[in-house]
């Protein structure tokens, strides 16, 4: 899980003179013990937690190693939907239905939600990560990257050090800082960790049940509404206002069905949606209820968030999506290049990282707009030449 941090204990500001990323790394690692005193963490737990703390080269290596992000949604949800994980999910299904049983009565979120997370993550907890939690957290802390996400994480899991939850010498988990089978970072760990299975320990590692409900707590906590749909495919007209899909823009089902909008399998729900197009107009088409923008908040990644939450739709039955005809799309290069003039006509795309994501989206749809072509977010070597 990949998240904005949210636990308002570690909001406090930091001291002016705390160095809060880059330079010498073990006056960083001071300006830490200084900072632990603010959060409510004594010096010596502080200084226990960090002895030995080291830079992980390897952890700033994957964090900027993230290619696999700039496949398009189809080969991408190919090549992570297969069918050993959706048998190896119906398993878990059925051996964890007590406490997905519990979890949709409590929080109201179907079991194959949770279920394609934990394939995601962990392979249903095979592969956790074998990185130094703690060394990946203050390795990404220090680099000035994003600072303002992993530094609250490193006084996270100091309090759980406190608390006699965190080794700093053995605690493992993913390059970025997260633990266990559904990949907690330590503030969510914090805020949401929950005991499952009724033995009095948080042990999300170890146990599924402690997982999955601690994760189902994330869900709620970011905003999930029970017992309602999070993504529907539907088949699109061929004539239609493309400026209209996307994520922005939210319109009753209803709406969207007066314009030719139909659900592939049952009925459109009543609710506000989004048309999403992740290929273009030619290409597979979803609805996006409201629960679909918790996802976000999960994990940044257009095609990550829209392939999990797609899988939980498998998982729960849905067919095999219509992956249409699309036109063909661009490479990562190419995609940088397009990054590149969107922002030189003072479009926000985050900078140019070869990945389609929201922001990219949505300056390519104003552009296709601009230039009068069908404004499906899709980016072709067409729009690349014309801009």
């Amino acid at each position: 899980m990949f998240k904005p941090f949210s636990f308002a204990m570690f909001m406090l500001a930091s001291p002016v003179a705390a160095q809060q990323c880059g330079g010498s790394f073990s006056s960083f690692l001071n300006g830490l013990v200084d900072e632990a005193s603010t959060h409510g963490i004594d010096r010596a737990t502080a200084q226990g937690f960090l002895a030995g703390a080291q830079q992980d080269q390897a952890v700033l290596n994957a964090d900027r190693s993230q290619g696999v992000f700039q496949r398009d949604f189809i080969d991408f949800s190919r090549r992570l939907i297969s069918n050993n994980r959706i048998q190896n999910g119906q398993n878990q299904a059925q051996r964890q239905d007590a406490i997905f049983d519990r979890i949709e009565a409590e929080f109201g979120i179907p079991r194959g939600v949770l279920l394609a997370f934990w394939a995601f993550e962990t392979d249903y907890g095979a592969i956790q990560g074998d990185f130094n939690t703690r060394n990946a957290l203050v390795t990404l802390a220090h680099d000035c990257r994003r600072p303002e996400l992993f530094r609250p994480q490193v006084f996270a899991a100091m309090e759980l050090f406190a608390r006699g939850d965190f080794d700093p010498a053995r605690t493992t988990g993913a390059w970025a800082g997260e633990i266990g089978m559904v990949q907690m970072l330590p503030g969510d760990i914090i805020e949401n960790g929950r005991d499952g299975d009724g033995d009095g320990q948080v042990s999300l590692k170890t146990s599924a049940p402690d997982a999955l409900y601690s994760g189902a707590s994330v869900l709620a906590s970011l905003g999930w509404q029970p017992n309602q749909p999070w993504l529907q495919e539907v088949t699109v007209p061929s004539e239609l206002d493309w400026a209209l899909s996307g994520i922005e823009t939210k319109r009753p089902a209803s709406d969207w069905a007066a314009m030719g909008v139909s659900a592939r399998e049952g009925t459109l729900a009543n609710l506000p949606a989004s048309l999403i197009l992740p290929m273009g107009r030619k290409g597979p088409a979803f609805l996006a209820y409201p629960n679909f923008d918790v996802y976000f908040e999960w994990n940044q990644s257009f095609v990550y968030v829209l392939t999990a939450a797609y899988f939980g739709t498998r998982l729960q039955g849905a067919p095999i999506y219509n992956a249409g005809n699309p036109d063909a799309g661009l490479s990562g290069d190419q995609i940088r290049v397009l990054q590149q003039k969107l922002q030189t006509r003072g479009h926000n795309v985050g900078g140019a990282d070869g990945i389609l994501g929201a922001r990219t989206r949505i300056a390519i749809q104003a552009e296709q707009t601009r230039l009068g072509m069908p404004a499906d977010a899709w980016p072709t070597a067409q729009l690349l030449n014309a801009l």
